[in-house]
């Protein structure tokens, strides 16, 4: 007789019916709402469709955490590009986030993130900073410059002028942070400070090389390969200041 044909035990037939009966008691047990798959079907389609048309979709948590965060927020005072700003501000905003988000100044760029490509780099108080890894509570009272506050006006700053004589960029992308990170260069050079390829530290004029200029910006990353424009730029508004 095949397995197939074999007559069924009405025993096990009844202990199987018990397994699968708790079985099903103890997922119910486990799960306390009563979802039918038509109304599964429409969650799921509402979901999808929010996601596909961008529509925020705020749960009751979320909206909890959105009054924790407002209330978070504290008054925050920056002087950028010569303007007063007062400001609302999580604690734990960057400078670059701020100057993007709240103060729509977009000429800083968001790069890495991490404070290694040097898109982001601006000056505070003369000195080059990146952005990224600045909070900005910790720069009230200081001088911020971003790429749009060192032209004045339609008047170009020497080193915008330069960069475009020499082809310093392609893409542009890093270019802002670069022509920052240059002006702060030249004004370390002019006040003698040194770096690792300074060949005489006994010198208080420091002579901007090629090589000194590479060592100088190697914290500015150009994807696009434009160093050699960026070092004669630089090399020009030096000698011209």
């Amino acid at each position: 007789m095949s397995p197939i044909d074999k007559p069924s035990n009405p025993e096990n037939e009844g202990g199987a019916d018990q397994r699968n009966a708790g079985a099903t008691e103890a997922l119910g047990s486990r799960c306390s709402w009563d979802l039918t798959r038509r109304d599964f079907t429409k969650t799921a389609g509402v979901l999808t469709g929010g996601m596909v048309l961008g529509i925020p979709i705020l749960s009751a948590r979320a909206l909890g955490d959105s009054k924790s965060v407002a209330a978070n927020l504290m008054p925050v005072q920056l002087n950028i590009n010569g303007q007063a700003h007062s400001l609302s501000l999580d604690p734990r905003v960057t400078l670059l986030d701020t100057l993007r988000e709240h103060l729509a100044l977009t000429g800083t760029k968001k790069g890495c993130d991490h404070g290694q490509c040097g898109a982001c780099t601006v000056l505070v108080n003369g000195r080059r900073i990146n952005s990224c890894l600045a909070l900005a509570v910790a720069h009230q009272g200081d001088e911020i410059t971003t790429i749009e506050g060192l032209a004045k006006g339609d008047e170009l700053h020497p080193m915008q002028t330069a960069f475009l004589e020499h082809d310093g960029f392609q893409c542009g992308y890093c270019t802002p942070g670069q022509i920052c990170s240059a002006v702060g260069l030249i004004s370390e050079a002019k006040k003698g400070s040194v770096s690792s390829a300074t060949p005489d530290l006994r010198k208080d004029e420091i002579e901007l090389t090629a090589d000194e200029i590479r060592e100088r910006m190697s914290g500015n990353i150009c994807r696009c390969g434009a160093y050699p424009g960026i070092v004669q730029a630089v090399q020009m508004v030096y000698r011209q200041s």
